[in-house]
């Protein structure tokens, strides 16, 4: 038994849990299953699965393990095929394996995850693992094959693939209108209260962002209330306690559906640029380049359609 073989019975077992239903579906005797795993766990030196009567569970060193198998069986997989699809003949049905991807909760709810059926029709032996955190993710530690990042590129040590701008808009509940009114220029906002949003609890909260005559300014405002993610932000301004600002492509839906109100259209803070990033390897996997290249043309679509919703630039303050 070769040692690739072994790493697929090893997966089988890992994903079913279960030695006896790993060998059924591979079709080999029970034994060869426990042999192959014990002669992985020889061979590395570090036990992979816990055994009891009743479950197999991975162990920390297992998991890990597992995860490094996956992605090199597919790239073996592909490896072995790349000649023979080297001209799309086969639809895309070619690429197989796992893509590790990472982006915010709102590009993945209303931008990514809607569009995600034609994918994998097009490619249906794909396996997509969406990661919808507001954390900035280590992406070769983690294992992300690429993330989506809206902001300022601060990794040097990544690849990025810029795709656009990602328009802002301000918003506020029905609920927070009724109580503290329509702000209509940015003289009216010391009458009214902004949802903190800072990276880390006790930094200082930067303001109200918008562009006057042309020029990035920030205006101090009072608010009750600081989070440090985006699920938090959300709910804070749907349950009425303050003005937010945020991309567009994250908040659409409630917009669309009046749960949310965009204000102070004319003084949006500036757009924020929106990349793909990528480790900087030397040969990207087929598969994974597919699903970038994918992912490229979903987001540059999606901000198209916003630029064509975009307002004129902002004016005077006093207006």
């Amino acid at each position: 038994m070769n040692p690739f073989d072994r790493m697929h019975i090893f997966i089988r077992v890992a994903e079913l849990a279960s030695f006896t239903q790993a060998a059924e579906a591979l079709g080999i005797p029970k034994a060869s299953a426990s042999t192959a795993v014990q002669q992985l766990e020889t061979q590395l030196g570090t036990r992979l699965l816990h055994r009891t009567t009743r479950r197999v569970q991975l162990t920390q060193d297992g998991q890990a393990y597992y995860e490094r198998c996956k992605d090199l069986l597919a790239d073996v997989d592909e490896l072995q095929s790349m000649f023979q699809h080297a001209d799309g003949a086969d639809g895309g049905n070619g690429l197989r394996g796992r893509v590790r991807v990472d982006m915010s909760t709102g590009m993945a709810r209303n931008v990514v995850v809607p569009r995600l059926p034609e994918l994998l029709a097009r490619h249906p032996a794909l396996e997509l693992e969406l990661s919808s955190t507001e954390r900035r993710v280590d992406v070769v530690r983690e294992g992300f094959d690429c993330v989506l990042r809206t902001g300022a590129v601060m990794d040097s040590g990544l690849v990025a693939r810029p795709l656009g701008l990602a328009r802002l808009v301000n918003c506020a509940s029905p609920g927070y209108l009724r109580a503290h009114g329509m702000p209509r220029v940015l003289a009216d906002l010391p009458g009214h209260r902004l949802v903190h949003f800072v990276s880390t609890l006790g930094a200082r909260a930067a303001g109200f962002e918008s562009v006057v005559d042309g020029a990035p300014a920030v205006l101090a405002m009072q608010g009750a209330v600081t989070v440090n993610n985006a699920e938090a932000y959300m709910a804070a301004c749907l349950a009425g306690l303050g003005i937010i600002q945020v991309p567009r492509l994250g908040v659409v839906d409630l917009l669309e559906r009046g749960e949310l109100v965009e204000v102070l259209p004319e003084w949006a803070a500036p757009a924020m640029p929106l990349t793909l990033m990528y480790a900087n390897r030397r040969n990207v996997p087929r598969r994974v380049r597919a699903v970038m290249d994918w992912l490229a043309e979903v987001v540059t679509a999606h901000l198209a359609a916003d630029d064509g919703a975009a307002l004129p630039p902002a004016g005077d303050a006093g207006r």
